[in-house]
């Protein structure tokens, strides 16, 4: 029963430690991930993921750079949303 406990405590470690890593499977997660990372917007990674399966990868990330890079923005996240919502970004 003691090697039981040892060897189920270990793998309990494993499965926490395998937990916090990034699992990207496909190209629109890392792109969502790029984009949550630019607005600092960590909370939302799975919209952005979303969004990456809509529009143009190129030019999301152009678009959150560009406004990453503006100082006075407070809240990146819905500045980007309202900014792309006004925008012509082509469609996939």
């Amino acid at each position: 029963m003691d090697d039981f406990k040892a060897i189920g405590g270990k793998y309990l470690e494993v499965l926490k430690k395998r937990a916090k890593e990034s699992k990207v499977y496909k190209p629109h997660q890392l792109t969502g991930l790029i984009l949550a990372e630019i607005l600092e917007d960590s909370s939302h990674k799975s919209l952005y993921m979303k969004l990456s399966k809509i529009y143009d990868n190129s030019e999301l990330i152009r678009l959150a750079k560009n406004l990453a890079e503006r100082k006075n923005i407070e809240n990146k996240g819905a500045y980007f949303m309202k900014v792309l919502k006004a925008s012509d970004i082509q469609k996939i």
